[in-house]
Order: C-alpha cells, then sequence, then structure tokens
C-alpha cells in the first residue's frame, strides 16, 4: 500500500538531509509505528505520503514514495485526499469550520459524497469517538483532547484506505486514547486500513503495532522489526520494556498483561527487600513539611511570565514587553539558584508578616458560554511542591491554570499567586509570582531563530545572557542557533518554549501538557529540572495525561471530573487505585504500591 524506495529529503537550505536512506514497505492492512527520538525525521516521513513534502514544505525529495500506485511527487495533495487521510500534530491547523459536525463532514463534501453518505458518515464517527454531545459545539471552545479526536474523525469520514497519523494520543486522556486506538484496531482488522503512526508514548500504543520502524539518530536509516525485536535495541522504550530490561525477562514484554504473568519472582523479591526498606521509601518522594523548606522570595524577571504578556485569553499572541533592569548574574550550571538564602537555624524577630503560599484558591467557580468549567474549587499550593493535576478531556485542567495565570477571570470565589490578584494584576508585576507553558508552545515563540528567542527570553526575565541558550542545550540538545521555531519538531518547540519561561524561574511554574511531543530522553532531562525547581522551593503544576510522568515527578495529585476535584491527595494513593490512571509498573505490580522503574531498580540494588 505503501512504498518507499530509498528515500532521503532536505529542506531548503540544511545542510544535511533530514532523513535518508528510507527504503521500506508498509502493506496492506497493517498498522507501522514509527519510533525514534525527537528530531529523527518522524514527521518528515509521514508528510512525504501525504504529498506535503516537498509539495507544501519545498525541499529536495530524492527516491520514491507510492501509495495505491500514486507518485507523491506527481500527485499532489488534493490528489491523494481519496487514498491518504492525514492527521497532523496540531489538530487547530487541520481545521476549516467552526463546528464539530461541519469539520466531520467537510472532508466528504470536497469528495464529492452524496449528502446521505455524509449524514450517515458523520453520526458513525460522532459515535465511535465519543464526540456525539459535541457535535455543534464551536471547535474553539474544545479542550485539546476533543480537538485532536475531532481531527481524527475529520479523516476517518472520506474513509481513506492509509492513514496518516502523528502523535494521534498525545493530547488525550488514557480513556480516550484506548478508545481511539480500539477504533484505530478495527479499522484494520476489519476495514483492511492501512496506518503509519509516529507516536512517543509507546506504552499506549506499541501493542496495537504490526511492525515498528525504529529512527535511532537524525539522519539515520530506519530498522524495520516487529515490535519485540526491535524495543530489545531501541533507545526508546516504555517502562514495560524497562521494567523487563531490567528483571532480565526475554522476550521482552510488551503489555502489561504479559508483565504481570512473568512478575511474580520479581514481586517476591520486591516483597523481601521492602521489609529491610524504612518506611516511606516505597512511594513516591512527598516535599518536605512547609517550615523545613527554602525561605523564597519572588524573583525580579521580564513579562513573559504567565503567557499573559504574549498570549490572551483567546490564546492570540500578544506584543511583548522587554525588561530593562540587569541583576548579578549566577554561573552558568547554576541557572536554578536559590532565590535567597536558607533560613538561618537561630531564631530571629521579624516585623514582615507571613509569606504567602505560591497559590491560594478558595471557592472557585467559573463559568464559559453556559458552561460550567469549575466548579467550587478550594486548593492551597505550597512551597516545593509538585502537583498532577489530572481527569478526563475537557474536565477543567487547563481552565484552572489559566485562572491561575490571570487569563481567565473567576465568576465566584477568590483566587491568589503570592497573594496577588492575577486576572488584576499588570503582567510585568505577574512573572514575579507565576508563569504558564500553555498546551500550544508557539503561542509564547515570536522571533525568526532559536537564538533571538533565547536573547529576548534573557531581556525579559533579566537573567544573564545565555541563560536561556544553556536551558535549551540541556532540555533538546543539538538545535542549532538558526533555526527558525516553526521548523523545529512539536517537542523541540516545547522544549524551547519550557526553557523560555523557566529563565525568569517563576516562585509558581504552570505546564499544560508538558510532555506532549516529547521522547523518553526529553522527559526524563525535563523531570531532572523540574525536580531541581521543587527541591530549591518553587511550586509546580502540571495539567497532564501522561500517567509516567505523574507517577516519576508529582508528590500530590488532584484529579478533576466536570470541573470539580473528586480526589486530592499522595500521588501513590490517587494513581495505584485508578485503572485508567495508574502507570504501568503499578499494574504490573500491584498490590504492591511501586510507581516507576527507578524505584524497582533502587529497592534491587
Amino acid at each position: 500500500m505503501i512504498r518507499f524506495e530509498d528515500v532521503s529529503v532536505t529542506y531548503e537550505g540544511a545542510p544535511e538531509p533530514a532523513v535518508q536512506g528510507v527504503d521500506f514497505e508498509v502493506p496492506e492492512g497493517e498498522l507501522v509505528l514509527l519510533a525514534g527520538p525527537s528530531g529523527t525525521g518522524k514527521s518528515t516521513i509521514l508528510n512525504t505520503v501525504s504529498g506535503l513534502v516537498p509539495h507544501f514544505t519545498g525541499g529536495t525529495l530524492r527516491g520514491r514514495v507510492t501509495v495505491a500506485g500514486r507518485d507523491t511527487r506527481t500527485h499532489k495533495p488534493r490528489e491523494l485526499a481519496d487514498v491518504v487521510g492525514t492527521v497532523g500534530q496540531d489538530p487547530l491547523s487541520h481545521f476549516v469550520t467552526d463546528t464539530v459536525e461541519e469539520e466531520l463532514a467537510y472532508g466528504m463534501e470536497s469528495l464529492g459524497l452524496a449528502p446521505a453518505v455524509m449524514r450517515r458518515r458523520v453520526e458513525e464517527t460522532l459515535d465511535l469517538l465519543g464526540l456525539a454531545d459535541l457535535r455543534n459545539r464551536s471547535l474553539t471552545t474544545l479542550s485539546g483532547g476533543q480537538q485532536q479526536r475531532v481531527a481524527i474523525g475529520s479523516v476517518l469520514t472520506p474513509h481513506p484506505r492509509a492513514l496518516i497519523l502523528d502523535e494521534p494520543t498525545s493530547a488525550l486522556d488514557p480513556a480516550a486514547a484506548e478508545e481511539v486506538l480500539a477504533v484505530l484496531q478495527r479499522l484494520v482488522h476489519d476495514l483492511g486500513t492501512t496506518i503509519l503512526m509516529a507516536e512517543h508514548r509507546l506504552e499506549r500504543v506499541i501493542q496495537y503495532a504490526d511492525q515498528l520502524a525504529l529512527l535511532p539518530t537524525r539522519g539515520a536509516a530506519p530498522v524495520l522489526g516487529t515490535p519485540a525485536d526491535i524495543m530489545a535495541v531501541s533507545p526508546v522504550y516504555p517502562p514495560v520494556v524497562d521494567l523487563g530490561r531490567l528483571a532480565g525477562w526475554s522476550p521482552l514484554p510488551l503489555t502489561v498483561r504479559d508483565a504481570r504473568r512473568r512478575a511474580g519472582d520479581l514481586r517476591e523479591q520486591l516483597e523481601l527487600r521492602a521489609e529491610r526498606l524504612p518506611a516511606g521509601t516505597r512511594t513516591a518522594e512527598t516535599p518536605p513539611p512547609a517550615d523545613s523548606r527554602t525561605a523564597k522570595t519572588p524573583p525580579s524577571a521580564g513579562n513573559r511570565a504567565a503567557g499573559a504578556a504574549r498570549v490572551g485569553a483567546d490564546g492570540t499572541p500578544q506584543a511583548p514587553g522587554r525588561a530593562t533592569h540587569p541583576r548579578p548574574a549566577p554561573t552558568r550550571r547554576n541557572w536554578f539558584r536559590r532565590l535567597t538564602p536558607t533560613r538561618s537555624t537561630t531564631p530571629t524577630t521579624s516585623a514582615h508578616p507571613p509569606t504567602p503560599p505560591p497559590a491560594e484558591v478558595h471557592a472557585l467557580s467559573l463559568h464559559r458560554s453556559q458552561t460550567r468549567a469549575l466548579h467550587n474549587i478550594t486548593l492551597t499550593i505550597s512551597p516545593g511542591e509538585t502537583i498532577a493535576l489530572m481527569g478526563r478531556n475537557g474536565a477543567g485542567k487547563s481552565t484552572l491554570l489559566n485562572t491561575l495565570v490571570g487569563l481567565l477571570e473567576p465568576t465566584t470565589g477568590k483566587v491568589r499567586t503570592g497573594g496577588a490578584v492575577p486576572h488584576r494584576t499588570p503582567p510585568r508585576d505577574l512573572v514575579h509570582h507565576v508563569g504558564l507553558v500553555p498546551q500550544e508552545p508557539r503561542d509564547l515563540l515570536y522571533t525568526d531563530t532559536v537564538a533571538a528567542e533565547c536573547e529576548a527570553a534573557d531581556a525579559d526575565a533579566t537573567a544573564p545572557p545565555g541563560t536561556c541558550r544553556a536551558l535549551v542545550d540541556d532540555l533538546l540538545p543539538d538545535v542549532p542557533d538558526d533555526t527558525h521555531p516553526r521548523d523545529l519538531s512539536e517537542g523541540q518547540r516545547l522544549a524551547l518554549a519550557l526553557a523560555v519561561v523557566l529563565t525568569a524561574r517563576p516562585p509558581l511554574l504552570l505546564l499544560d501538557e508538558p510532555t506532549r511531543g516529547l521522547d523518553y530522553a526529553a522527559k526524563a532531562r525535563l523531570v531532572t529540572h523540574l525536580r531541581q525547581l521543587a527541591t530549591e522551593g518553587h511550586a509546580i503544576v502540571l495539567a497532564t495525561h501522561d500517567v509516567e510522568l505523574a507517577a516519576e515527578l508529582a508528590h500530590r495529585v488532584v484529579l478533576l471530573a466536570e470541573g470539580k476535584v473528586i480526589a486530592d491527595g499522595p500521588a501513590a494513593d490517587i494513581v495505584v487505585t485508578s485503572p485508567s490512571f495508574a502507570p504501568q509498573v503499578s499494574k504490573i505490580l500491584a498490590p504492591q504500591k511501586w510507581l516507576t522503574v527507578a524505584q524497582v531498580k533502587e529497592a534491587l540494588a
């Protein structure tokens, strides 16, 4: 169905090919998974199938790509639309209509299908993807996960013979991701649809793949094989494979079910060793008591915090201001230095009032267009605390973050960040209290190169020159200074936006789906940075569907449903008991309360 013949792609001005040596076939009715670190060319390969490369992106395509016998070099994307359906990393960039139902019908209208056929297929797709209740909703009012389901549905309705999917579950909650993947599996098995998919969250999709094409490094030829064979040598792998490697299992398990069948001996070893461990070492690390943490003073910084200087409440980029007051430079390796010295152990008296917590929310409710987005939420966020905000798509996670950062005004209740009222505080003052990395990182990026973006971030944060660039190097290495942000992969753009916000080191850091598009290595570097920030007293709130990230990083999990807090407590207590939000290690080793492979490795050492 899809054939690559010695394909290479070189973009205009690039010194070397983005991909080369691509030579494999995707048979009809199979699901082939593209895997590899960020920036290795997965999206480029996908775009050669749909004809976007080279007809839309430009550059030079060598070799040959055929879909159902059609050469993509001689057939433009519109001439492939009846056989190929494509969903990219950014659903919003695909939408051309205003409502869910119209978007599902648009592709069929373009192909001239009969109205009766269109009506039936729209209803089938609404039911398949759980979108029936949203049929008349405006696309701009949907959550990121809901938008992603609509984007997938819009390419399913024309019934293409091949589907090209780039990170299709990245913005979906675990239950919605399972539903979408079940639909894709049904298309493959029952209808013979061919699917080529790129996905970083291998723990979600690897068990569905017939073959796996691994791109080990940038410019390297893909290695094709069965998922089990490729996982034995892959530099990227899900927790279930990581645990299998640690335990020495062969062949490596790809599913929780397979791992549980082999985990009996491992559970016994852990149970014996757990009896010798001090209490509290078997679950996620908890933050120190408030009175033992470092005293914090909000840092001076520019107006990038909150995203409010660049992103309006409707997501529209705003003109940035520039901070002009420099401050003493830290050493290059001390990006997250303590903002004030550690408390003295000698009792002292002070006339200053107690420092307010990074955030306080009391009886918060918020209504948007006849929809109750948040209802009676009360939370206190303490210094040094890392909170994972979880829940299904549309539960109110992003709305809560936007309220904390002042982009939305509460209908009732009170919100304070560091004692300030966010929606009444000017952005240049709010930066001293809070910073937000939104779901769409491009909303924070407006210059022409990575170097210019980093220089602007340093100026906005009044940070020493090179601070942002050093963060970019550590979060996602090997990104040249002259690269345009639009030429970065989704994961690379996210890393750049995160570095921009972290440059100001806000005492309260909010991240909306921070691991969307990140590979495992980039995620590990992100976790290291966030842990360091939390150790130094910064409060961190992550709105995420990444259960593995929550297990690895969070002290506390707040679970939302329909705008209400339905659970709030230590991460281990919340996620272990949840069938949807439990990490793979927890499911494999239950009823023991292990959350990550690192915890198991430490216990066995």
